[in-house]
């Protein structure tokens, strides 16, 4: 079994621009106990991850050059890292832009820093319940769904699932045909109520959507809930 993921052993890499925001994280989160490595671009960002993939990535949406949500594209397109996105404010576009980009989640500025220490151990325990899994596994039409990989397939083919959108569908698939509400989904999937926004399930809806159902505009597996939340129906 892997060792568990903690501020003792997580490596974290902060990509923002601003020279003192960057050295700022870097020591609060060393006060957390992470080994935090940071870079001012995603050129820099790029370079680092072609030679070691980091437990997590703290990823500024306003980057010279390419920007955050650019460069979260270009990290998704290889891996399923953690990111959370960095965002100056808590506009509605801004923060639904970093979702679909492939965060796993955000966090506004000026932020508080035991908030994101809060986030940060949610999404590494995430990480690490997937990779306790049991070897267990289930199929749903074309879909073959492996709890012990953290993988997807459909038709045969890997679907590119990051580690948020798998532990979504895990937990749809384990209340099958029950309704989740937004709530309840924040709860268990993303580990946390009071910081919750519920723009985060349905981005992450969205994306799962458009990776497993045949039509994401007319989908027959995860289905909403008007007023209630959503459901995995296996027999759609």
């Amino acid at each position: 079994m892997a060792a568990p993921l903690t501020p003792q052993n997580a490596q974290l890499l902060v990509v923002e621009d601003d020279e003192r925001i960057r050295a700022s994280l870097r020591l609060a989160l060393a006060d957390e106990g992470y080994a935090v490595h940071g870079v001012p671009d995603a050129r820099e960002a790029l370079d680092h991850l072609a030679g070691t993939e980091p437990d997590l990535i703290l990823l500024d949406v306003l980057l010279p050059g390419m920007d955050g949500l650019d460069l979260c594209r270009s990290i998704r397109r290889a891996s399923a890292v953690p990111i959370i996105m960095l965002t100056a404010r808590d506009d509605s576009h801004d923060v639904v832009a970093g979702l679909e980009a492939g965060a796993d989640d955000y966090v506004t500025k000026p932020y508080n820093v035991k908030e994101l220490a809060a986030r940060i151990r949610s999404l590494l325990r995430r990480t690490q319940g997937l990779l306790e899994d049991g070897s267990r596994a289930r199929t749903i039409g074309a879909l073959e769904i492996r709890l012990d990989e953290g993988v997807v397939r459909r038709g045969g083919e890997d679907v590119g699932l990051t580690r948020t959108e798998f532990r979504l569908l895990s937990e749809l698939l384990a209340h099958e045909r029950k309704v989740l509400s937004r709530d309840q989904l924040l709860g268990r999937v993303w580990g946390y109520g009071y910081y919750g926004d519920v723009r985060v399930v349905d981005a992450h809806i969205r994306r799962l959507r458009a990776k497993i159902e045949d039509d994401a505009a007319d989908p027959r597996l995860v289905l909403t809930v008007r007023g209630l939340g959503y459901k995995l129906d296996p027999g759609g």
